[in-house]
């Protein structure tokens, strides 16, 4: 490597667990760490974590998995949800959300469905782009309490797990809470 070659970035890791303290590790205390509080939706924890940690084993990064049902032009089937993506602020523009959010992914493709599915703020379409992911233009309709549907604020992206996935058409609904 040359003197002024940028470093590669730590190799993200399966985590045993991941909770409300190593969010706070990434992102600090904040009443609205993702950005997505006015949207007034419940959302579902992560099953399965990645993390990438800073040399002194803080969480400096994570994403996480979740299988989620969906019905698709009248047709059920499972996506993999990927969320909760969180990169810590002071080392952003580094590669890591796109370390975290390979590790989960390629385990994603090891899980069987042929989508992944994420939610994400307008600004951050370009990354998830950049990524691979593709925007899904459809609303998208996803469970709350009380037995409310509603359609997503946010931008859905999909993207496939297996060669030749394409996306199905018709009506999008999510039977569970949104991950």
């Amino acid at each position: 490597m040359s003197e002024h070659a940028a470093p590669e970035p730590p190799e993200a890791v399966r985590l045993a667990e991941y909770d409300g303290a190593g969010l706070q590790e990434i992102l600090g205390s904040g009443d609205d760490p993702f950005g997505v509080a006015h949207t007034g939706l419940s959302w579902l924890p992560k099953e399965i974590h990645f993390g990438v940690r800073r040399p002194d084993g803080r969480l400096a990064a994570h994403a996480g998995l979740l299988p989620l049902p969906l019905t698709v032009g009248g047709v059920d089937l499972t996506a993999v949800g990927v969320g909760g993506v969180a990169v810590a602020p002071d080392i952003r523009g580094r590669g890591l959300a796109r370390t975290v959010v390979g590790a989960a992914v390629a385990h994603a493709r090891t899980l069987g469905p042929r989508y992944a599915l994420l939610f994400c703020r307008p600004p951050l379409v370009a990354l998830y782009r950049r990524l691979g992911w593709r925007e899904l233009l459809e609303d998208v309709h996803v469970e709350q309490p009380g037995g409310r549907v509603v359609v997503m604020p946010l931008r859905t992206m999909w993207l496939p797990l297996h060669e030749g996935a394409r996306w199905p058409e018709g009506p999008v609904r999510l039977r569970s809470l949104p991950m």
